[in-house]
């Protein structure tokens, strides 16, 4: 059977025996993506406005945003490398992990909005947010890694290209939902403020609707995708069946990773840096520069987390619609692509600092869409296609050091930063701005192999 499949399918293959996906398979590979991508943006278009609401001080607000990718920085490297190494018959080699992730984000997405809600004190219930921020982004590392690695393990290097932009797409339309959740029950009557220290309602349904949203988009995945045997992988990535059992050395995976990994690893540093700012100040910078205030307990302030998250929602169709404008991209026109949404990217950070008017702001967000569109789909196309299936989830796993990291440093360095330009939110966005500029720079440095 293994050899039929192989031969049926040797003529349309780009690498040795791995063959050419229905693009059915490729949208169920990555379909649980919108459910997790709609949990991680309830969180960090939401985290600003959560702990401010409950008493967080905006010169600390950078503590509780280390947390998350912290997680994702010893999480995800250790889901890589046990499930290169794991198989169920009934579930597959990645798909246990995205059960069990799912599974733990939805309970704690039932938790974080309520943390203002359970009688604790401010400190207390910052305490209690900050816990479950870490469990929540742990559990959604979990089930996020997989999604990204089925598509390095099943997908060949012509489809690739087109794989991650759905994955892109997909995401963004979730991040759509979670952006715009807020903004529509506030519409329909549910209510935008609460008694100081608690969270609006119009958060907490949001949490419990994406909580929803996440385990059922996430069993499409998990009931309609085989993943490739140990002996069918093997044969398909031309490696021993016996290499995916195999003990390695994560550092010694590091000193002879491609070249490709640590030159994308420097762009990433860059982008990632710029949009942990927007996730930490960006609610901030609308309240201070539209609605002229800094108080996280007035209806002006509660207004703009709502339009934050419409400006998100804008930001996340951006990015859809050009996930699919990068799809048709050549392999040899990635990197200008790659540059330019960047720096379209950029200017969208830089104006938010000049812009007073929240409409003239839905073009800010376009632009910053941009960005997010290509940062979600070349790295992992450029880095996967230079990689054997060897070890595949490992390097995976240690390339989102590459997001995390940057998130970190952001964070500490903002301790600084931010008193230093005079505790301006929107002073922290201009230097998002210069951020994403300086990552589009960058990518004249990466060099990467083509297939045609």
């Amino acid at each position: 059977m293994l050899e039929e499949r192989i031969v049926e399918t040797s003529e349309k293959s780009v690498q040795p025996n791995l063959p050419y996906l229905p693009i059915s398979t490729i949208w169920l590979i990555s379909f649980g993506f919108l459910g997790v991508q709609m949990a991680f943006s309830l969180q960090s278009s939401n985290m600003g406005r959560i702990f401010q609401t409950i008493g967080a001080d905006p010169t600390t607000l950078g503590f509780f945003f280390i947390l998350p990718p912290l997680a994702g920085l010893v999480v995800q490297p250790l889901v890589g490398y046990f499930s290169d190494r794991t198989w169920m018959p009934r579930l597959g080699r990645r798909i246990p992990y995205l059960l069990i992730g799912a599974i733990v984000a939805v309970i704690v997405m039932c938790l974080l909005p309520n943390a203002g809600s359970f009688g604790f004190s401010a400190v207390a219930a910052m305490t209690f947010g900050a816990i479950t921020i870490l469990f929540m982004d742990v559990s959604s590392n979990v089930a996020m890694q997989p999604f990204k690695m089925m598509v390095g393990d099943m997908v060949n290097e012509e489809q690739k290209g087109f794989a991650y932009s759905i994955q892109s797409f997909l995401s963004n339309s979730g991040a759509v939902l979670a952006c715009i959740f807020p903004f529509v029950l506030t519409v329909l009557g549910v209510s935008n403020s609460a008694p100081k220290g608690v969270v609006p309602q119009s958060v907490v349904i949001s949490f419990y609707v994406g909580a929803v949203v996440l385990i059922i988009c996430s069993l499409f995945t998990i009931l309609k995708v085989k993943e490739y045997s140990p002996a069918e992988f093997a044969a398909y990535h031309g490696i021993p069946d016996e290499a995916t059992k195999e003990n390695v050395n994560v550092f010694k995976l590091l000193r002879n990773a491609p070249k490709v990994f640590w030159t994308v690893t420097l762009v990433q540093f860059f982008c990632w840096m710029g949009f942990q700012y927007l996730w930490t100040y960006g609610t901030g910078a609308v309240a201070e520069n539209v609605w002229y205030t800094n108080q996280p307990s007035s209806s002006g302030y509660q207004a703009a987390g709502n339009w934050f998250g419409i400006l998100s929602a804008v930001q996340s169709i951006a990015a859809v619609i050009w996930s699919l404008v990068l799809s048709h991209v050549a392999n040899n026109k990635r990197k200008p692509a790659y540059a330019f949404s960047l720096l379209l990217g950029g200017i969208g950070f830089g104006s938010v600092f000049f812009i007073h008017n929240q409409w003239m702001l839905l073009v800010s967000f376009i632009l910053i869409g941009i960005a997010w569109a290509a940062m979600m789909t070349f790295p992992f196309t450029m880095l996967t296609n230079a990689l054997s299936g060897k070890n595949m989830g490992t390097y995976l796993g240690l390339f989102n050091g590459s997001i995390c990291l940057p998130q970190i440093i952001a964070s500490c360095l903002s301790f600084a930063l931010f008193p230093i330009i005079g505790s301006s939110m929107p002073g922290m966005i201009l230097i998002s701005g210069i951020l994403l500029a300086t990552g589009a720079a960058s990518v004249s440095i990466i060099k990467e192999t083509y297939t045609n």
